[in-house]
């Protein structure tokens, strides 16, 4: 299984609803997903081509904040997907709300408060990661899924380019 198997596997557990690929500007408080080496990356979408995200391990092996950024800087040469929530209790510009008001926070943690995390806190109101709760359920997974995730820390490094986490 490659690794971009395995981070999509991780990512979309029980998934009925496909993710649905960006034609135009999304709406202001759109979950954003983003393919990674080994995971999905996550942001909200506040308007005017800027996304709030938890920069995580994007720029170095020290964490980062969560910030809000550009739509290019985001995706990092990636296509950029909405992921649909129909039963989401915040929408639109509560939901926007919701994650500027943690701009700023510096408490990434891989498996407890990362950009997957904070976009379902955004939403739903709870703090939970499907690419988690997979990976920690399936330790076979995990493993590949760290191990794609190493491989294209190491790549971007080499590039000088972005991953964030």
């Amino acid at each position: 299984m490659s690794g971009n198997q395995s981070s999509r596997l991780c990512a979309r557990p029980g998934r009925s609803t496909p993710d649905i690929a960006i034609d135009r500007e999304p709406v202001s408080g759109a979950h954003l997903v983003t393919q990674r080496p080994g995971y999905e990356h996550h942001g909200i979408y506040v308007g005017n081509g800027r996304v709030v995200h938890y920069a995580g391990f994007g720029r170095s092996m020290h964490r980062g904040p969560i910030e809000e950024t550009t739509l290019e800087r985001f995706a990092a040469g990636r296509e950029i997907r909405v992921r649909v929530h129909p039963t989401a209790m915040f929408t639109g510009q509560d939901a926007v709300r919701r994650v500027r008001s943690r701009l700023g926070e510096d408490h990434y943690r891989l498996l407890s408060n990362n950009c997957e995390h904070l976009c379902a806190w955004a939403l739903f109101g709870e703090n939970r990661s499907s690419q988690v709760e997979a990976c920690l359920s399936h330790p076979g997974l995990a493993c590949r899924v760290a191990i794609a995730m190493l491989k294209g820390w190491i790549a971007a490094r080499g590039r000088g380019g972005l991953l964030a986490a």
